[in-house]
């Protein structure tokens, strides 16, 4: 398995919204909101890397309301 990291600046006011739609992914296993520079952190975990890009552009990405994402691949130590 692959854990991905995506850290996701939203419009002012959608946060809430956004974070309870990206619970409902299926690979995702855990969503945070977040104070800082960014607004919600995505624990996604994924059978190949190769996998990580599709989400994104497909089912991350396309939600209203998202303006920016930063994927941090996690190496197992």
């Amino acid at each position: 398995m692959t854990k991905t990291f995506i850290l996701i600046v939203t419009d002012p006011g959608t946060t809430r919204r956004i974070a309870n739609q990206l619970k409902a992914l299926d690979l995702v296993t855990g969503v945070h909101e977040v104070m800082g520079p960014y607004d919600i952190v995505v624990e996604l975990e994924t059978p190949n890397l190769t996998d990580v890009p599709a989400i994104l552009s497909t089912d991350i990405r396309t939600l209203e309301g998202i303006q920016s994402t930063t994927s941090l691949v996690a190496f197992p130590v």
